[in-house]
């Protein structure tokens, strides 16, 4: 028993070990804003990289969150000794000192100026190895939500041109980017940094109390294989291996959301995957949407719940002269369509968190409308 304790202890300290060994060690700030990223020693610029410090985890999402097509490096680090505890539904139960991080780039578009970034959602090899070559990326921003004493803490660092650095910006930040597609089409917009506060509406798990909570590290989100560098583990026994997770029950009896972009997945699935992640921590009944009556859960049944039928309750001119959130079989009649489908402030759904339209997980919600069954005429 000891002999197997003992290899268990050397297996994580290994796994932690993937990174750099010559940055100073992560650092938790139990108070205080820190001025720069760099302050926290979880992920840095050097020689050319973007490097992850030892024990800081990425992971990634069975489905991502839209926002103006950017890439998402994700990490997680707790310090030593302590352990997130597994939680079927909600966001894993995080203890205090861990550091959440989510650094934004895109890569650059081929022979394009500064601020030229690709319009793709090829995330393969974004990260094999532990770290982002700088040359071929555009960072734009870094936000870390820390699991302080008195809950959680939102922090926004956006990058500076020469990507060495990234600073504190309470205020937010806008920055004009071209997006290029594989054809050489460009897109201008306005990539919209967050303030403080609107990080703080989107993470909100109860508009009551104020109290806000991490979104994507949630079992039913982890629950797929990543790419290590030195091969691919499932993510949720990758963190249970390393002493960053306790209590977990065997994987077949843990949820897993759909990839809406995974083909093999079935319609209905992959749309209530896209949904739950991009609306549900606003659409859901103790979110900032609460009062809409309209949920976007999962697990959400498919009734006037889900705003099947379900005439809006404050929507207000933002319906565009439409009826129902959702009308079976008739997406242009839909109201949800209306939103997901404009950049136009007071109507674009979600509110914040995006300059352009994700035309593919729009046509993918087209899609899923029309294949519902019913008729909003006989609703009473």
């Amino acid at each position: 028993m000891k002999c197997a304790k003992y290899a268990a202890a050397v297996l994580a300290l290994l796994l932690l070990a993937g990174c750099r060994r010559d940055m100073p060690p992560p650092e938790f700030h139990a108070d205080g804003r820190p001025a720069r990223l760099s302050d926290w020693h979880m992920v840095e610029a050097r020689d050319g990289r973007l490097e992850l410090n030892a024990g800081v985890v990425p992971y990634s999402l069975n489905s991502h969150l839209f926002t103006d097509y950017v890439h998402k490096l994700r990490t997680i680090w707790m310090p030593r000794g302590v352990s997130a505890k597994y939680a079927a539904n909600g966001p894993l139960d995080f203890p205090v000192g861990t550091v959440i991080s989510k650094t934004f780039y895109y890569p650059r578009a081929a022979d394009g100026k500064f601020g030229d970034v690709a319009r793709t959602l090829d995330y393969t090899g974004d990260f094999a190895g532990q770290d982002l070559r700088l040359a071929s990326v555009h960072l734009v921003e870094t936000r870390l939500l820390v699991r302080r004493k008195e809950g959680w803490t939102p922090f926004v660092y956006v990058w500076n041109k020469e990507q060495t650095e990234a600073t504190l910006m309470r205020t937010g930040d806008v920055q004009a980017l071209t997006l290029v597609d594989a054809q050489g089409r460009r897109e201008d917009f306005n990539y919209v940094v967050p303030d403080e506060g609107q990080c703080v509406n989107c993470h909100e798990a109860d508009m009551v109390g104020r109290t806000i909570h991490p979104i994507g590290p949630k079992a039913r989100h982890l629950n797929r294989d990543y790419d290590y560098g030195s091969g691919r583990e499932n993510q949720l026994e990758h963190l249970v291996d390393v002493g960053y997770l306790l209590d977990m029950p065997r994987l077949a009896e843990v949820p897993k959301d759909a990839n809406w972009r995974d083909p093999s997945a079935s319609l209905d699935a992959r749309a209530r995957a896209y949904l739950d992640i991009n609306c549900a921590m606003c659409h859901n009944p103790h979110g900032e949407a609460s009062v809409t009556g309209f949920s976007l859960g999962y697990d959400v049944p498919e009734d006037h719940h889900l705003g099947i039928c379900k005439s809006p309750e404050a929507a207000g001119p933002a319906t565009g002269g439409r009826l129902f959130d959702i009308v079976p079989g008739k997406p242009d009649e839909s109201i949800l369509m209306h939103r997901i489908g404009s950049t136009r402030p007071g109507v674009m759904m979600p509110e914040i968190g995006r300059s352009t339209v994700d035309r593919e997980g729009e046509a993918l919600i087209r899609a899923w409308i029309l294949s519902l069954k019913g008729n909003c005429d006989i609703v009473h």
